[in-house]
Parts: C-alpha cells; sequence; structure tokens
C-alpha cells in the first residue's frame, strides 16, 4: 500500500489507461455520428445514450488509476488503493440507473403504440431514406467497441480491475446495441412499428443486467467483502487458494479477507507471525501473482481474548 503500482502490472497498468484514453476518444467520435442521424428513433435515442454511458467507466478508470498512484498521507494512511472500489460502485450505479430509466420509456412507447416515421432526406443531390444512414452510423458504432472490448479484457483479468472489466462488457454491449438498433431501424422500413421499440427495450435490458451484476460485486468490496471473480459474485480462485493455504500453515487460527481495489488483504487471526516471514513462501499458484496480497497481518490468541472481552 506505498501507492506505487507493483512492477508485475505496471506495463498493463499504463495499457489500461491509455485504452481508457482511446475509448472515451472513439466513443466520443461515434455519439457525434449517431447523434446527427438519430431523428426520431428510440433504438437510435437508445443507442445513443448507451453510447454516452460507455463514457463513465473509462472516464472512472482514468480518475481512480490517478489517485492509486498517490502516497499515503496522515489523513489516508492505508493510502488509495480503495478508490478503486469506489469507482466501480459509480460507474454500476450510473449502468443499473440509466438501463432502468431506457427500459421504462421503451416499454411506455410500446405500450402507447407510438409509430415512428424515418422519412427520407436529401444527399449530395439525391433523396435517400434516412434509415440507410441511421443504418450506416450504427455499423460504424460496432466495430470500434467490438476491438476495445476484446482488447481489455485480458488485460483486466490480468490487472483484476473490476473497472476495466466493467468497462470491456460496456463495449460488448456497445456493439450488440449497434447491431440490434440497426435490426429495428430496417424493422421500421418493412412497416414494423414496433420494431424500433422492442430493440430498444433490448438494449435497455442489457444496460439493466450489467449494471445491476456490478452493482452486487462493487457493495461486496465495499463492504469487506471477500475478493470476488471478475464480473461474478463468487470468491475469486486466488483468494480461495489463499485461504485454505494459510488454514494449513496456521491450524486452528481464523483467517478473514478483503478486497482493496484490486490487492487483498488477509488477516490470521489467533497465531503469531514467524520471524522472516516470506510473502512468496504463502502465495499459491503463479509466483508473479503474488502482487495482489498487499498486507498479511496477525491477531495473537492474547489479543483475540481481549478483544472480545470478558
Amino acid at each position: 500500500m506505498s501507492g506505487r503500482i507493483p512492477a508485475a502490472i505496471r506495463t498493463d497498468f499504463y495499457r489500461a489507461r491509455r485504452l481508457a484514453w482511446w475509448t472515451i476518444g472513439w466513443m466520443a467520435s461515434i455519439i457525434l455520428v449517431t447523434g446527427l442521424v438519430m431523428g426520431s428513433s428510440q433504438a437510435m435515442r437508445t443507442a445513443w445514450i448507451e453510447d454516452m454511458l460507455s463514457l463513465i467507466p473509462a472516464a472512472v478508470l482514468l480518475i481512480a488509476t490517478r489517485y492509486e498512484r498517490r502516497k499515503p498521507n496522515r489523513l489516508f494512511g492505508y493510502g488509495y488503493d480503495r478508490v478503486h472500489s469506489l469507482a466501480f460502485a459509480v460507474a454500476a450505479s450510473a449502468l443499473l440507473f440509466f438501463g432502468a430509466f431506457l427500459l421504462f420509456e421503451s416499454v411506455m412507447t410500446l405500450a402507447r403504440r407510438e409509430h415512428v416515421t424515418i422519412p427520407p432526406v436529401e444527399l449530395f443531390g439525391d433523396e435517400i431514406w434516412m434509415g440507410w444512414l441511421m443504418v450506416a452510423a450504427l455499423i460504424y458504432s460496432v466495430v470500434p467497441p467490438f476491438i476495445l472490448g476484446r482488447m481489455k479484457l485480458p488485460i483486466a483479468r490480468r490487472l483484476h480491475d473490476e473497472v476495466l472489466h466493467t468497462d470491456a462488457m460496456m463495449q460488448k454491449a456497445d456493439w450488440m446495441t449497434g447491431l440490434a438498433g440497426a435490426g429495428g431501424v430496417i424493422g421500421v422500413g418493412f412497416g414494423l412499428w414496433w420494431a424500433d421499440a422492442a430493440a430498444a427495450a433490448m438494449i435497455s435490458l442489457s444496460i439493466l443486467h450489467d449494471g445491476f451484476t456490478a452493482l452486487r460485486i462493487a457493495a461486496a468490496e465495499l463492504v469487506d467483502g471477500a475478493p470476488r471473480k471478475l464480473g461474478s459474485s463468487e470468491m475469486a480462485e486466488d483468494a480461495a487458494a489463499l485461504k485454505e493455504a494459510l488454514e494449513r500453515r496456521y491450524p486452528g487460527a481464523r483467517v478473514r479477507m478483503r478486497e482493496s481495489g484490486r490487492y487483498i488483504i488477509a488477516q490470521v487471526c489467533g497465531a503469531r507471525p514467524e520471524e522472516h516471514l516470506d510473502i512468496m513462501q504463502i502465495w499459491p499458484g503463479n509466483p508473479e501473482d503474488c502482487w495482489r496480497l498487499s498486507l498479511l497481518s496477525f491477531v495473537p490468541p492474547g489479543e483475540m481474548e481481549a478483544r472480545r472481552g470478558p
């Protein structure tokens, strides 16, 4: 918790920041293009809003990683590792809120049986159906998220970075949104008035699902829950293996663990620390991942009794 990034993940750490800047740049261009041809299409509007939401994980990642590098001080003696958990909760809350709002709008549009009209427009002296411009914009919105999301996932796994993983999942939702939106617009062109709102509802459900899953994991981190797998509420495999290794090494002791950003903090209650204890002797699995164990503390048996009181 020195405020320094472990050497084992430094390259991936700065690569994640560069990808976040690339995401902001590409998504800004997609937002501009989609906004120019949006018209009155519900699917296009929902896709446009989701593209704007895609900026949130990338932005909070940049803010969180900036704070993560700060050294501990008088007011923050443990450093700023946990700002990552806070950033993750902010991103998850935004996804959940907007997903619910967009789903409500789509359902109400279907309930009111509102018929969307996509008129023709004049382009370079020729009159063409505006739906083709919408489809072209949506196809453009598929390519960058597809590439960026695939680049982010392996880095997120190596960094154990929930925010970057959420960002990658948002990129997946983005390119799926583009395809669903194109289908909705084409459906309107074939006279299916409900296709546009139905596509918007499908997109909203995807956003809502991602937001709900992410918020559950973020809440577990903020209330000192055990380290979780990326994108899951189950305990992380390396954390479970570490717990078993500590329980074997210190029989009768109780092992507690919590997650602080990308790091694991472990405490052995009811045992005394060994002299010249090397983390490498305890860490199970790949030695290159031992940076995950940020702090290991011990509470001797006498102190445990004193803490419990008479």
